[in-house]
């Protein structure tokens, strides 16, 4: 059991952590929440030992072991990934080396009846068992294990972790962690520099730790499938919920509006009773009874509501201009960086008003091709081209890392803006939560979410009806991911966006492109229907494998009966592609519906209610309906190909 007692943080005028208290319980796993600059990772860093509360203190059981990932961290250099990993089993490592030390002094001894012979094959003998109660035997092949599960090749195993970014060394890193299995996990944003497989390889792992875990996280559903307790720190305070993160929005949400209608209450309580203690005082003959009254009210337990922390930024982008119906276009497109291949003759059509998101390992291209389009960058070969009218909005995963660090918000914004637009900038840089004297704040001094925001802020100077962003979620808190989504719900341009963060993307998007062996798959639905149906792949390919089975060569259906498939225009192409996603949701409602009923249908006394007939009647309605929509569905599905 971890405790923290009376944790006091307080720098210059500012109180980050107001004498409060936590207590964690073997197995837990809390997720720890906030906006950005609440104390959240300060919090961590106190638990870890990398820094000292002004007042307090942290309790914990002797030989306890933590493992702390920080959101930025950079590895020794030298070391091949494979190696660096296996630094994780220190003690097995210290123990094949004394292993192979005895073995090696056996070898040249002789004296095979003395006490001190006797005494190497005893330690060896310890050894050998310890190694094994370890794991000894497996240490590599998990080690292995992790690391692909976290996106690696088996290529990359023996590259050098110098030639990795700073975001594949932090899954280096968790992979150590994952590997030495600590007493208490300290995970600071893990997410940040994962794709949506390895998060759900980091999840299925997270679910059956048997340790202690404290997470730190913007996302929305990783947090809701790997934690089962929520603390956020608001202003100072801690407010500790035994649920997820959904659930305790809607608790707190809950327990505010009892608080406040409480509150209320007692103020109109109170008010009254203050208006009869005045009219009382003033009469001789009541003035013992005010008074008495007086004492009652002063004893009166007032009930308090905490200040909230619930300022977000304003934002809405500004109408899109017409533009043709081909946004975008990339044919037979390769991109190489030297022998590397990224791309290899992909094709891909962007139409005006489509909202697709590109998804997928990491290094596959989405970002690649994100910049190709938009012309920040060349392809080896093949085409892209940008449609009649295409003004560009490009938010580039590092755009907060591109601003000047030596100007202020005020001039960031004047060197981006038209001269139309310098009137309303300091009207802009309000709404984006920086005000009165923060415009005058240089770039160097703002957080990575206040970066974000002002990257953000700088994209409304001009208008544009083709946004891309690519992981424009990184450094947002809930609340500002909250309101960006919304921004992009009522945007009337076109919208390609690169991200991992399955929340954000859920009923954002329409059609989704997987980047998978330097091609493009796509699936016409949101993020949800892409891991759907990548989830029953993934189960048939299992399905195949294990009855010794290849999988069938399919022929696309064809229209017209020879054998040629029908060409369609951009227009037919994309009503197609709308009767198929509404087919498709249709489908997925009635099959709810159905199986429903089938439960009540399946009740004992099901038949002596009074409701059955309507019951049945609806049901074989549903079903009647369910196959014409399928029939809808396989003839759109069968002319797109």
């Amino acid at each position: 059991m971890l405790t923290l007692g009376n944790i006091f943080v307080k720098y210059g005028d500012r109180t980050l952590l107001d004498h409060v208290n936590l207590v964690v319980k073997p197995g837990e796993r809390i997720g720890l929440v906030g906006r950005n600059g609440a104390g959240k990772s300060t919090l961590l860093k106190i638990i870890a030992d990398e820094m000292s509360p002004h007042e307090g203190n942290v309790v914990k059981p002797a030989h306890f072991t933590i493992g702390y990932l920080h959101q930025d961290m950079l590895l020794p250099k030298g070391k091949t990934v494979m190696d660096e990993t296996m630094t994780a089993f220190a003690e097995v490592l210290a123990l094949e080396k004394q292993l192979h030390d005895i073995q090696e002094e056996l070898a040249h001894r002789e004296d095979y009846e003395s006490d001190a012979y006797h005494k190497l094959l005893e330690d060896m003998g310890d050894i050998t068992e310890h190694l094994h109660h370890l794991g000894h035997a497996t240490s590599q092949a998990d080690a292995e294990r992790v690391l692909s599960g976290l996106g690696f090749q088996h290529s990359d195993m023996t590259r050098l972790t110098d030639e990795f970014s700073g975001g594949w060394q932090m899954r280096i890193e968790l992979a150590k962690m994952l590997l030495r299995q600590p007493d208490l996990l300290l995970l600071d944003e893990p997410t940040n520099h994962l794709d949506i497989e390895s998060i759900l390889g980091l999840e299925d792992w997270l679910t059956g730790y048997p340790g202690m875990a404290i997470v730190i996280s913007h996302d929305r559903r990783f947090l809701d499938n790997v934690t089962t307790r929520t603390v956020e720190i608001m202003l100072g305070r801690l407010e500790d919920y035994k649920v997820p993160y959904s659930k305790y929005v809607e608790l707190s949400s809950e327990r505010r509006e009892k608080l406040t209608a409480a509150y209320e209450n007692q103020q109109r309580v109170i008010a009254d009773r203050e208006r009869t203690i005045t009219r009382f005082m003033a009469k001789a003959t009541k003035t013992k009874m005010a008074q008495s009254m007086q004492k009652q009210l002063d004893k009166l337990e007032r009930i308090e509501i905490d200040e909230q922390d619930t300022a977000v930024m304003k934002l809405r982008f500004p109408e899109a201009p017409r533009s043709g119906e081909v946004t975008a276009k990339a044919e037979h497109l390769t991109k190489r960086y030297g022998n590397l291949k990224v791309l290899e003759n992909v094709d891909f059509e962007l139409l005006r008003g489509e909202r697709v998101a590109f998804v997928g390992q990491n290094g596959q291209g989405k970002t690649t091709l994100a910049k190709i389009l938009v012309g920040g960058e060349a392809a080896t070969s093949g085409t892209a081209t940008l449609g009649y009218n295409v003004s560009i909005g490009y938010y580039a995963q590092n755009q907060a890392e591109t601003l000047d660090p030596k100007i202020t918000l005020l001039e960031t914004m004047e060197k981006y803006s038209p001269p139309e637009m310098r009137t309303k900038l300091r009207s802009i840089l309000g709404g984006f939560l920086f005000s009165g004297e923060d415009v005058d704040k240089k770039v160097v001094a703002l957080s990575g979410g206040e970066r974000a925001r002002l990257a953000l802020a700088c994209m409304l100077l001009r208008p544009f009806n083709l946004l891309v962003l690519d992981e424009p979620t990184n450094h947002l808190d809930m609340l500002s991911k909250d309101v960006l989504k919304q921004a992009l719900m009522n945007f009337n341009g076109t919208l390609l966006v690169v991200s991992h963060d399955r929340e954000f993307l859920s009923d954002l998007t329409t059609r989704t492109i997987e980047f998978r062996d330097h091609k493009l798959n796509e699936y016409l639905g949101d993020v949800n229907y892409f891991l759907e149906k990548r989830r029953l792949d993934n189960m048939r390919q299992v399905e195949m494998r294990t009855n010794g089975a290849r999988p069938a060569e399919v022929a696309k259906p064809t229209a017209g009966g020879n054998g040629a498939a029908a060409v369609l225009n951009p227009e037919e192409k994309k009503q197609l592609q709308r009767v198929v996603q509404r087919t498709e949701k249709r489908i997925s409602e009635l099959e709810v519906e159905i199986k429903t009923m089938e439960a009540k249908m399946a009740e004992t006394d099901f038949y002596q209610k009074p409701e059955s007939q309507n019951i049945l009647k609806k049901y074989n309605e549903r079903k009647a309906e369910l196959e014409q929509v399928y029939a809808e569905w396989e003839t759109a599905a069968e002319q797109l190909g």
